[in-house]
């Protein structure tokens, strides 16, 4: 495994590796880009590129522009060398680690902004972020070039965010979309996690029992959007050191408030539990799909 830091490296290698067994095409590349920290979550993105892609690059950046003046980018966990060896367990070709200085040079004045969308959800409640988030993944893309990149369906939200970018601006990749890996108690794995007290991660699985009860009335016939916010408000209100930030019953592409989910919807939320916030959502498929 290479582990890489500067962008011209970084490009030099992979016309090596796509150019690798002589074969007059190029051999595919498979990208999960990451901020470290690295989980199950992580590692299942990697075995989908690994299973799918000829090349897996992953890449490390804690990225400064998709933070908040007062959010936690300076105490954000960065565990590389961990990382890197669990990157490398899972036959990860390259690792891309570069600095902020690489990513945003000097005089650095260009950003993407997905409008609409990304004014919505967390969008809403962390202005700017997904103008960073969009920025340094069109970066990173126009960067490793691939041909396939992983993403989790827990960021609902940037999901969303991203496809449009892609479309709209005509990126040659293909997004992946992985289902959410879960702790076996239900808690969605995510590296905020690591922050939280033992007290506070046992109030954590309140968002998970939110969702689920409101999938299961969903599942039992009510397609009321309206009922199932109630559901939701009504099982974390349980749990009454969980501030929530938003509940929302949506469409999963525009993320815009849906009324009935009988053709499917998007079930979300995110809570501070202690000095964290959280988020986490569920897919209900149509009613004909079922």
């Amino acid at each position: 495994m290479q582990i890489i830091s500067d962008i011209s490296g970084l490009r030099a290698a992979l016309r090596t590796l796509r150019a690798v067994g002589g074969s007059p095409l190029p051999r595919s590349v498979g990208f999960v880009p990451t901020m470290g920290a690295l989980h199950a979550g992580h590692r299942s993105l990697v075995l989908a590129a690994r299973q799918g892609c000829n090349v897996v690059v992953a890449s490390i950046f804690v990225n400064p522009t998709q933070f908040g003046p007062n959010e936690d980018f300076s105490r954000y966990p960065r565990t590389l060398e961990q990382d890197c060896q669990m990157l490398e367990d899972e036959r990860v070709d390259v690792v891309f680690t570069p600095t902020a200085d690489a990513m945003y040079p000097a005089g650095a004045s260009t950003f993407v902004d997905v409008e609409g969308v990304s004014e919505r959800l967390d969008g809403a409640s962390r202005p700017g972020h997904f103008r960073g988030v969009a920025t340094v993944v069109a970066k990173l893309f126009h960067i490793v070039q691939p041909d396939f990149a992983f993403f989790g369906q827990k960021d609902a939200a940037q999901i969303a965010v991203l496809r449009k970018m892609v479309r709209d601006l005509d990126f040659p990749v293909e997004m992946v979309i992985c289902p959410t890996v879960r702790e076996p108690d239900g808690l969605a794995m995510s590296s905020r996690n690591r922050y939280l007290s033992a007290e506070e991660r046992r109030q954590a699985l309140s968002l998970f029992r939110a969702l689920q009860a409101a999938q299961t009335l969903a599942d039992h016939g009510e397609h009321r959007a309206a009922a199932l916010l109630k559901t939701m408000r009504s099982t974390l209100e349980a749990e009454p050191a969980v501030r929530v930030d938003y509940l929302a019953v949506i469409n999963p592409d525009t993320l815009l408030p849906l009324e009935n989910v009988a053709a499917g919807g998007l079930l979300a939320i995110a809570a501070y539990v202690g000095g964290t916030r959280l988020i986490d959502n569920v897919l209900l498929c149509s009613k004909t799909s079922l």
